[in-house]
């Protein structure tokens, strides 16, 4: 029995050495990148601060926000199916490289039989008298197998195993995509809604003051200094105010309801003070590295490389299918009429045998296989192409908002400034009767109007260094630097 055993096992081991020794996949190169060597000095890429190096924590300092990401990275829905669809491409590898080994079963069985002697003449015993009319007896068995194990010659199975893994490679990088995806769109959100607020703080303000422009206008009225016209003007400039207050709240109620769905549906109580637009920025500028270095902090492109891989890997088991399929079945144990004599010498039995199949006409279906392999291999190489270059321009489109954003926020600081000047010496003028009340107006129009792109280009610069930040790897969780996935 032990050598029977042994027998068996040895041959499962043998074969499963066998198994993978030859590949027939295209060699994994990664693509040529089709972007430039470097980044456009026009737009000053250099810094002093590694994105990749950086949590979402370390760069945002309104707590706020950063108490928001980490409630949506919690609680997200969408991350959530994301990180299930690991579990599953963990499971779908696993089950696919169980297959490059033997399966090794044990069995036992008991039966009891009864027999009638005249269906078997060897037990017959004619007409002698008193003979039984059948026979009843008992079997007992015991074994270990190796059931149909297909020996991998030509390297379809470990294809099909690396394939698989490829796959889970991906979906973890798809995985950390969104992850980054979530920061950023969390990010955008949140300055918007912040913007939002002190827009409708402006509003507020200049209506009030706009009411009493026109509470002085209706004074001057009665009093006939002035004609109908100045009212009516300073009434315009108040139903302006109230329309804009209008929309920026209902901006604001549907910008909190996009919040609600990103961090999971509610958003939590209990947050700490958020920080205004013009606090949220910092003296620390990003270094952009250059175009190559994407391909290994941008988790999109893992993905996209991986998904190449495992296409170029199922080229490799399509051209496989063309060799013959080789299995081995093999099985030893022990039977007996009687519990006792079970493990005697005399009831060992044992059985090994390989199995040849070749399919000879299969109407073109292995050369269909092999044509749509190569084909899904382009589609990859083009989809690798695309996500490289999308990544490349995301970048250079954050760096340069990251410098003329800047400026503009600069120069609308210093417009706002003017306007105001503007504003008081008009009221001052109209007050002392020097000019009519059409240039306060438009003063007061022109001043709101700055103001409000003042609030706009400050939310745009903060939401392109967010952008920025995302784009160039900062924020990802630390990838499984394992070859398989864990056990």
């Amino acid at each position: 029995m032990t050598r029977s055993l042994h027998t068996v096992f040895v041959l499962a081991l043998a074969s499963t050495a066998l198994a993978g020794c030859a590949s027939m996949a295209p060699e994994h190169t990664r693509p040529q990148a089709a972007t430039a060597p470097v980044f456009d000095p026009d737009y000053r890429p250099d810094g002093e601060v590694v994105a990749a190096q950086l949590s979402y924590r370390e760069w945002f300092n309104d707590p706020r926000l950063v108490a928001l990401i980490g409630s949506a990275l919690e609680n997200n829905r969408d991350l959530l199916a994301a990180t299930a669809r690991i579990e599953q491409a963990r499971a779908r590898y696993r089950i696919q490289d169980s297959r490059q080994l033997p399966t090794v079963v044990a069995t036992g069985g008991a039966t009891r039989t009864r027999q009638p002697l005249g269906v078997n003449p060897a037990l017959d015993t004619g007409d002698v008298e008193g003979a039984p009319s059948s026979v009843t007896f008992n079997r007992f068995d015991v074994g270990v197998g190796v059931s149909s194990f297909e020996l991998d010659f030509w390297g379809r199975i470990a294809s099909l195993s690396e394939a698989a893994r490829a796959e889970y490679l991906a979906t973890v990088a798809a995985q950390r995509a969104f992850y980054l995806s979530l920061i950023a769109d969390t990010a955008t959100t949140y300055f918007e809604i912040v913007e939002t607020e002190e827009q409708i703080a402006l509003a507020e303000a200049t209506a009030e003051s706009r009411r009493e422009g026109l509470r002085i206008a209706q004074l001057r009225l009665d009093a006939g200094v002035t004609s109908a016209l100045p009212y009516r003007q300073a009434e315009t400039l108040l139903t302006q105010a109230e329309q804009q207050l209008a929309s920026e709240r209902l901006a604001l109620a549907r910008l909190r309801n996009q919040l609600a769905v990103l961090v999971g549906g509610t958003v939590p109580g209990g947050l700490p003070e958020g920080l205004t637009l013009a606090g949220q920025g910092d003296d620390r500028r990003l270094a952009a590295g250059l175009p190559s270095d994407l391909l290994l902090v941008r988790p999109d492109i893992v993905a996209a490389e991986e998904q190449l891989r495992a296409a170029r890997a199922n080229i490799g088991a399509a051209r496989a299918a063309f060799f013959p399929t080789i299995s081995l079945t093999g099985n030893a144990g022990l039977s007996s009429t009687s519990l006792d004599g079970l493990f005697s010498g005399d009831s060992l039995g044992w059985s090994f045998g390989p199995a040849i199949s070749l399919p000879i006409f299969d109407w073109g279906a292995r050369e269909a296989d092999l044509d749509l392999a190569q084909a899904l291999e382009v589609e990859q190489v083009a989809n690798y192409d695309r996500t490289v270059q999308t990544a490349f321009r995301e970048v250079s489109d954050a760096l340069a908002g990251r410098r003329w954003l800047a400026e503009q926020v600069e120069t609308l600081r210093r417009a706002v400034t003017a306007q105001e000047r503007i504003a008081r010496i008009a009221r001052l003028r109209y007050r002392e009767g020097v000019a009519d009340y059409l240039e306060v107006l438009d003063a007061e129009r022109n001043l709101f109007n700055a103001q409000q792109q003042l609030l706009a280009t400050e939310r745009a610069w903060l939401q392109n260094r967010a952008t920025l930040f995302v784009a160039l790897g900062g924020g990802a969780p630390l990838a499984d630097n394992g070859e398989t996935p864990p056990d």
